[in-house]
């Protein structure tokens, strides 16, 4: 490959320019709503709480949420014959607009949940179909730069979030958090027809992997179960189920001619298979942040406004780290994952130290280090996610490019779910339920902050092994 064809050789603004206009304003619509919206539910999570209980069935908001979208990504590559990309994600944004309303009417925790549900759907139908029309729209050297795009989404978005849920989080005025959301989506769905190409179906199998996908959701469900038993034995006896379930999916999905992930996507001796498990396992540490606005408001005293923009810190470092290393290649890539698995495994640590205590005063210092190693998880990921999006861009084999897009966000949604859920019996074994108040969410935070370190120190262990990406033969001054 040619030095001009390398990625560092064009400009991010490429993405914008009148080819490619119309497309990436919508790609990058879509990866607003789902991003927006993950912000605004953060923030104002405490509220609806407040207003309207399930304190218990905290961690399901986002586990229902993702389980959703994972069942939305697989959509994407068992889609009907006539049902071209860009109606698909006509039919992803209405879904994700009937998700908001019912949970801005919803006048139980259940009702939210239900919403939530819909709302994740299509969510995962709109994220992954992100990465599905980047080999449509954009030539090879930008598929790098479109990561990078999505990254910068996610940085904007924790302003435009975090402020929409702060705005709204007194009394029921959340609602209205949910509900101003609606009109976006019902833009973007009817635009996607005419701004977004057909896209070619050149896949070999549309079928649904039936067996593959109920021991998805069981596996899921059952952590998710578990994370709101009240009796220890009963959560540990559910996550066993769980990771048996887990163990079944691998099996059936290496003998099976219908499958969720690519050829090779759950053997381990397949460089696919490692990028993915670094991706699951990046994201199921991240995810520890859904507690994050709780803990800085009942042990910190935070606003609640103020403890969204916190939280929304993890994807501005993720976006600062996208930019940063958007333009490395060969083995300065591969280093760049492993040294960002590092970093988050030490961020999320660090804060079983700072975040995990007794602040009642607000203590300027002892927030702003918080923030600081908030940052840092978020970085981490950023430094190596476009490339793990590179890598699987390229493993995958032609017949099978929108399996391998679908399953990042299935691998994505996944290790999110898995996250959630875990977390959810994390803490609420370890305090936040019982004896609950300040001191059992400081025990709570220990714990989950300790124990999540671990999945980022895995994602760096699969990080030595995984292989240069095509562009490694051009690496330059980033070797």
């Amino acid at each position: 490959m040619s030095s001009s064809d390398a990625p560092s050789s064009t400009s991010l603004w490429t993405l914008f320019s009148a080819q490619h206009l119309g497309a990436s304003l919508m790609l990058s619509g879509g990866i607003a709503l789902y991003a927006i919206e993950t912000y605004v539910t953060a923030t104002i999570m405490p509220s609806v709480v407040r207003d309207i209980g399930g304190l218990p069935l905290f961690a399901w908001v986002t586990t229902l949420y993702v389980t959703a979208s994972v069942m939305g990504s697989v959509f994407i590559a068992i889609r009907p014959r006539g049902l071209s990309l860009n109606r698909t994600y006509s039919v992803g944004a209405v879904l994700f607009l009937l998700g908001s309303a019912i949970c801005a009417v919803a006048p139980t925790m259940e009702i939210v949940l239900a919403g939530r549900a819909v709302q994740g759907f299509g969510a995962g139908t709109l994220a992954t179909l992100g990465y599905a029309f980047i080999r449509y729209v954009y030539p090879e050297s930008l598929w790098n730069k479109a990561t990078t795009l999505y990254a910068a989404i996610w940085g904007i978005s924790t302003f435009i979030g975090p402020t929409l849920g702060g705005f709204f989080a007194e009394g029921s005025a959340w609602r209205h958090a949910f509900a101003i959301i609606v009109p976006f989506a019902l833009v973007m769905g009817l635009l996607a027809p005419w701004l977004l190409p057909v896209g070619v179906d050149d896949r070999t199998e549309t079928k649904a992997p039936l067996k593959q996908m109920i021991l998805l959701s069981a596996s899921l469900l059952l952590v998710s179960f578990a994370s709101t038993a009240e009796e220890i034995g009963a959560r540990t006896w559910l996550v066993v189920c769980a990771l048996t379930a887990i163990a079944a999916l691998l099996l059936v999905e290496r003998r099976a001619t219908l499958r969720i992930l690519p050829r090779g996507g759950t053997l381990l001796s397949m460089p696919i298979a490692r990028v993915y498990a670094a991706m699951f396992m990046l994201l199921a540490a991240l995810t520890c942040d859904i507690y994050i606005p709780y803990f800085l408001q009942n042990l910190h005293n935070v606003p609640p406004l103020i403890s969204g923009y916190i939280v929304a810190l993890v994807a501005l470092g993720w976006t600062a780290a996208a930019f940063i290393c958007s333009d490395f290649t060969g083995k300065a890539m591969r280093r760049s994952i492993l040294v960002g698995a590092i970093l988050e495994a030490v961020c999320i640590g660090m804060l079983a130290v700072t975040l995990a205590r007794l602040n009642p005063a607000g203590d300027l210092l002892l927030v702003s280090a918080a923030a600081f190693l908030i940052f840092g998880m978020g970085f981490g990921v950023g430094l190596g996610w476009a490339h793990l999006v590179t890598h699987i861009l390229h493993l995958a084999e032609p017949d099978e490019k929108d399996k391998a897009s679908a399953g990042i966000t299935t691998v994505q949604s996944l290790g999110s779910a898995f996250g959630a859920a875990l977390s959810g019996v994390i803490v609420n074994s370890t305090g936040l339920v019982s004896p609950g108040g300040v001191e059992g969410a400081a025990s709570a935070a220990t714990w989950l902050f300790m124990l999540f370190a671990l999945p980022a120190v895995l994602a760096a262990f699969a990080a030595f092994s995984l292989p240069e990406p095509r562009y490694g033969a051009q690496a330059g001054d980033n070797d």
